[in-house]
Protein backbone atom coordinates (compact mmCIF):
# COMPACT_ATOMS: atom_id res chain seq x y z
CA UNK A 1 0.00 0.00 0.00
CA UNK A 2 1.03 3.48 -0.97
CA UNK A 3 0.54 6.34 1.44
CA UNK A 4 0.25 9.88 1.40
CA UNK A 5 0.50 11.47 4.45
CA UNK A 6 0.74 15.13 4.51
CA UNK A 7 2.60 16.40 7.82
CA UNK A 8 1.92 19.92 9.41
CA UNK A 9 3.78 21.34 12.07
CA UNK A 10 3.55 23.09 14.89
CA UNK A 11 6.42 26.13 16.13
CA UNK A 12 8.53 23.96 13.26
CA UNK A 13 8.53 20.30 14.84
CA UNK A 14 5.98 17.66 13.03
CA UNK A 15 3.13 17.58 15.00
CA UNK A 16 0.20 16.64 13.15
CA UNK A 17 -0.05 13.95 9.92
CA UNK A 18 -3.24 13.87 7.72
CA UNK A 19 -4.13 11.22 5.81
CA UNK A 20 -6.55 10.69 2.85
CA UNK A 21 -9.61 8.53 4.53
CA UNK A 22 -9.31 5.18 2.39
CA UNK A 23 -5.47 4.95 3.49
CA UNK A 24 -6.66 5.53 7.27
CA UNK A 25 -9.38 2.72 6.74
CA UNK A 26 -6.99 0.46 5.34
CA UNK A 27 -4.47 0.91 8.06
CA UNK A 28 -6.78 0.75 10.59
CA UNK A 29 -8.07 -2.93 9.31
CA UNK A 30 -4.21 -4.10 9.26
CA UNK A 31 -3.91 -2.72 12.94
CA UNK A 32 -6.84 -4.82 13.65
CA UNK A 33 -5.88 -7.86 11.87
CA UNK A 34 -2.43 -7.42 13.75
CA UNK A 35 -3.83 -6.92 16.95
CA UNK A 36 -6.15 -10.12 16.54
CA UNK A 37 -2.82 -12.14 15.74
CA UNK A 38 -0.82 -10.99 18.23
CA UNK A 39 -3.96 -12.06 20.80
CA UNK A 40 -4.46 -15.59 19.02
CA UNK A 41 -0.55 -16.09 19.71
CA UNK A 42 -0.59 -14.87 23.10
CA UNK A 43 -3.62 -17.30 24.01
CA UNK A 44 -1.99 -20.32 22.19
CA UNK A 45 1.07 -19.64 24.22
CA UNK A 46 -0.93 -19.41 27.61
CA UNK A 47 -2.86 -22.14 27.11
CA UNK A 48 -0.03 -24.99 25.18
CA UNK A 49 -0.44 -27.43 27.51
CA UNK A 50 -3.82 -27.29 29.00
CA UNK A 51 -5.56 -30.55 27.94
CA UNK A 52 -7.49 -30.52 24.31
CA UNK A 53 -10.84 -31.15 24.34
CA UNK A 54 -12.28 -32.84 21.40
CA UNK A 55 -15.11 -31.21 19.07
CA UNK A 56 -17.43 -33.76 19.09
CA UNK A 57 -17.68 -33.60 23.12
CA UNK A 58 -17.81 -29.69 23.00
CA UNK A 59 -21.17 -30.22 20.60
CA UNK A 60 -22.52 -32.45 23.01
CA UNK A 61 -21.84 -30.37 26.13
CA UNK A 62 -23.28 -27.81 24.37
CA UNK A 63 -26.30 -29.73 23.26
CA UNK A 64 -25.94 -28.47 19.45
Amino acid sequence: MKSHPQLIEKQGKNEFVVLPIDEFKALTSLLKDYEDLKDLRDEKERSKHQKAIPLSKVIADLAL
